[in-house]
């Protein structure tokens, strides 16, 4: 709580519980997403309706049922947290509608965010969709940059909306660089492979060269989709990445698996205005590799990101490996940014006029 103290008397603001809250929750890191929310709102004294995605319900019912004992263990009530047996979209947007719902969490892509806006009065907290860059220039520290980058994009099998999805190199070390990810347990494709891949991953690019990806091949292991080409490689194998232009479809998509593009760039000037324009408005994360502040500080304020992070995974900015704490939920189109706990209150006031001062 906050405490306000003057000539007229003694306010307190504290932070108070919504009640019900709904949380609409993805198929990509299902489990991670409910895990989060769960502890975020049961923290701000909230108890939740979860509305999984259909092709997640069942992992997601699991870590909810898990939850709840966790709960009633530690001595609090049961069925803290509900879901129901079949979600379906009729599912969210009732929950969108519900007079007993003051709250509203959704993540997902820009479709279920925009129909959270269009069926809901309600305030909403949303995290939406990413298309992280990270940039190497000619000033960084190549080891720890590509460790870096193929542990951050391979996280998860790249499904986290804010893993690296397209790496942007300075030319004067893209060679060396590709070369220490190949030692990282990163493949690194030729163009032809690339080639074969692409009808594979993605459907339905567009003029712009954006594709809608595959659902079976999202968060899938990156031997798995090697393999699909026909293509052998060691079972260590965290990622796949390839030299693509700047327009590929693997660099405009977000992905959501562990196939990196390399885009090749002659300056840093170059690398982050096509950073800018990769990240696609969606504000979500981005990453640096430097050694020169001012580089970082001009990426910094172009690319207008909720998560910026320098010489580190972009996970470091969820918290692992970085400063702070854990979240999954990054609520860029509603303005939050990072959650906690303290996201899911509401703020009330209690004043008592000319009283209660004690100096």
């Amino acid at each position: 709580p906050q405490v306000l103290t003057g000539d007229n008397g003694l306010t307190l603001i504290e932070n108070a519980p919504w009640g019900v809250v709904a949380s609409v929750t993805p198929s990509t890191n299902p489990a991670a997403t409910v895990i989060n929310n769960a502890i975020s709102l049961i923290a701000a004294g909230n108890s939740v309706v979860f509305a999984p995605h259909p092709a997640a319900k069942k992992v997601s019912q699991r870590a909810i049922t898990l939850l709840n004992q966790a709960v009633v263990a530690a001595g609090g009530p049961e069925n803290l947290l509900v879901t129901v047996a079949n979600p379906d979209i009729e599912t969210a947007q009732r929950l969108f509608k519900y007079p007993g719902i003051g709250l509203l969490v959704v993540t997902g892509g820009e479709a279920v965010v925009d129909a959270a806006r269009k069926h809901t009065n309600k305030r909403l907290i949303a995290a939406g969709a990413g298309n992280p860059p990270v940039v190497v220039d000619e000033t960084a520290d190549l080891p720890r940059a590509a460790q870096s980058i193929v542990k951050g994009a391979s996280f998860d099998n790249n499904i986290i909306c804010a893993d690296e999805k397209v790496l942007i190199v300075v030319d004067s070390v893209a060679d060396e660089l590709m070369r220490l990810m190949e030692g990282q347990h990163a493949v690194k494709l030729t163009a032809a492979q690339a080639e074969q891949l692409q009808p594979v991953l993605l459907k339905n690019i567009d003029e712009r060269g954006k594709g809608t990806v595959s659902r079976d091949w999202v968060g899938r292991d990156a031997g798995k989709i090697a393999a699909a080409i026909g293509l052998n490689v060691p079972d260590q194998t965290r990622l796949l990445f390839v030299e693509t232009p700047a327009n590929h479809p693997f660099a405009v998509t977000e992905m959501m698996m562990p196939v990196l593009p390399v885009v090749r760039v002659a300056n840093v000037e170059e690398a982050i205005a096509l950073a800018v324009q990769l990240e696609g408005g969606c504000h979500h994360t981005a990453a640096m590799h430097s050694r020169n502040i001012d580089n970082m500080n001009q990426m910094a304020n172009a690319i207008d990101t909720s998560i910026f992070v320098k010489n580190g995974p972009c996970i470091a900015g969820l918290g692992l490996g970085g400063e702070g704490w854990t979240t999954m939920t990054i609520t860029t189109p509603t303005g939050e940014g990072v959650t906690s706990a303290r996201t899911f209150v509401r703020l009330r006031r209690c004043v008592l006029v000319d009283a209660f001062r004690i100096v």
